[in-house]
């Protein structure tokens, strides 16, 4: 595994990079503050912009380990941040990560996510060299996992009551893709 961390990545649409401290309006007012967006999510709404610029201050210190991977999703056409995608779990020894997202209530629907989601995982199998990929989704919130079909993972099951998020515990339904999977 090759632990290069967040990098910047390019999409049609959108750039991919580190956070910034700077970025704490954007997030705050895009999506952390907006109750609809962390519905299905395992961090609270953000009750002030000042928990939001907290969070970012800590995410910030953490870029220079080589396995932290988080980018803000900027907008090519506002320049606004509109959404997060990041790796919640890595596991070195299985050389695989899962993913976790959230994006601005005003974004959804318009196929951002699966564009970044796509191009991390591009990122993370042919930079950072890992062997898979995979990105979880309450069963109650099956828009996301389209986010997951349409990035090309592939439906692996469901745990039932296995997590637990702003609704309480839930069934967990995994989606993911290996290295293999990609040159079929």
């Amino acid at each position: 595994m090759n632990k290069l961390g967040t990098q910047t990545i390019e999409t049609k649409r959108l750039i991919l990079r580190r956070f910034r401290v700077e970025d704490a309006e954007d997030m705050y007012n895009n999506w952390a503050s907006d109750p609809e967006v962390t519905t299905f999510l395992t961090w609270p709404t953000h009750a002030s912009v000042d928990v939001t610029r907290s969070l970012l201050t800590n995410w910030v210190t953490r870029y220079e380990d080589g396995t932290y991977f988080n980018w803000v999703m900027e907008s090519k056409e506002t320049g606004h941040a509109i959404g997060n995608i990041s790796v919640v779990q890595l596991r070195e020894d299985i050389e695989a990560a899962d993913i976790g997202y959230c994006m601005s209530r005003s974004y959804w629907g318009q196929g951002f996510m699966p564009e970044a989601l796509k191009a991390v995982m591009d990122y993370l199998f042919d930079e950072v060299g890992l062997n898979r990929v995979a990105a979880c989704h309450d069963s109650n919130n099956p828009k996301s996992g389209r986010v997951m079909q349409k990035a090309g993972m592939k439906l692996e099951g469901t745990m039932r009551a296995a997590g637990k998020n702003n609704q309480g515990i839930c069934d967990k339904v995994w989606y993911a893709t290996i290295k293999s999977d990609r040159i079929s």
